[in-house]
């Protein structure tokens, strides 16, 4: 795929950026020109053609949970420029970088991405999959690798075994539903009225309408079951699963505004003492994950699903959408 040159700005050390000078909403994300990196030995510079905007990029913006702070900055973020999600082209590296040199086509994770140019760690990128386009691959990275985890590395999930996904219109869950069919799990992905067409397209077996219908109505139970989006309380999660089922904490809204973890940790805590097991999704952003993703992908198991596309500009308003949870799939940042 032909790339194009840098963008030109008016003055060769800085470039288009998002920024925020507070915590807070979309609102506090502005258009600005900002710093241009500089490449330390360790480093590579990536030219940033999409970026993806996820749940965990809008927590970070928040600086919610309030304990995430004592890591990004207390009254104001270090990293001004959002973004985590990156896909784009190799400009510079560090004199230590030997995976990857000027031009390779690149995708994974570099902090800052809402931004012309993003600087990341080598053990953070990997070679684009072939057959998608840069903003394809910008929704990829961090919601693919979570799901990727917690389906196949956490949930243990084995051909034939029944899984829920919670959450399953999401950026996380729309790829959940996906790995799991893949890895030949029978897939029951849960969202809202609106969102059921588009969890059946993703390949789920069964729909479930959380307007409508109690996962934990007795009903039917899972052998994994993936707690991506809500709240649901322990016994409810109990109670959907088969008595040697797993659950795993992906994420959790409206989880407290402390550490947003509470009702996690309290699950891996009596975990032990049950014959089910209650697991947490630890982060984590590493370019293994990044290169089976993309074998998925390369192999038709995997689809991002782009929900829409904003450029640099217009970043607060989908900033937006993603607010008032009208986004199907991932929002791409184009650049």
């Amino acid at each position: 795929m032909a790339t194009s040159p840098p963008t030109a700005t008016s003055n060769p050390a800085t470039m288009r950026a998002v920024s925020q000078d507070r915590y807070g909403n979309s609102e506090v994300l502005v258009f600005a020109h900002v710093a241009r990196p500089s490449v330390a030995d360790d480093d590579v510079l990536v030219q940033v053609h999409a970026a993806g905007l996820d749940r965990g990029t809008q927590h970070l913006m928040n600086g919610k949970p309030y304990a995430v702070r004592l890591a990004l900055g207390l009254r104001r973020p270090r990293q001004p420029v959002p973004g985590r999600d990156v896909a784009g082209v190799v400009v510079a590296v560090g004199a230590t970088v030997t995976q990857f040199a000027v031009g390779d086509e690149v995708y994974g994770v570099a902090p800052g991405s809402f931004a012309e140019f993003a600087l990341t760690k080598a053990d953070k990128l990997a070679r684009k999959p072939a057959n998608l386009s840069f903003t394809q691959a910008a929704v990829v990275p961090v919601s693919a690798a979570t799901a990727l985890r917690a389906v196949q590395d956490v949930g243990r999930l084995e051909a034939g075994q029944s899984v829920l996904v919670l959450g399953a219109s999401g950026g996380v869950g729309s790829y959940a539903v996906q790995i799991a069919k893949a890895l030949g799990g029978e897939v029951t992905g849960a969202c809202s009225t609106a969102k059921t067409d588009f969890v059946s397209s993703l390949g789920a077996d069964h729909v479930i309408d959380y307007t409508r219908q109690d996962f934990a109505d007795g009903s039917r139970r899972y052998d994994l079951i993936l707690d991506i989006a809500g709240n649901p309380s322990l016994s409810r999660l109990r109670r959907a699963l088969t008595p040697r089922g797993a659950a795993v904490f992906v994420g959790g809204e409206n989880a407290g505004s402390i550490t947003g973890m509470g009702r996690q940790l309290r699950g891996v805590l009596v975990s032990p003492l049950l014959r089910q097991r209650l697991a947490l999704l630890t982060p984590k952003e590493a370019a293994t994950d990044y290169q089976r993703l993309a074998t998925m992908i390369e192999a038709g198991q995997v689809t991002p699903k782009v929900d829409g596309t904003f450029p640099l500009e217009r970043a607060a308003e989908a900033m937006r959408q993603l607010e008032m949870g009208q986004v199907q799939g991932k929002i791409a940042i184009t650049i």
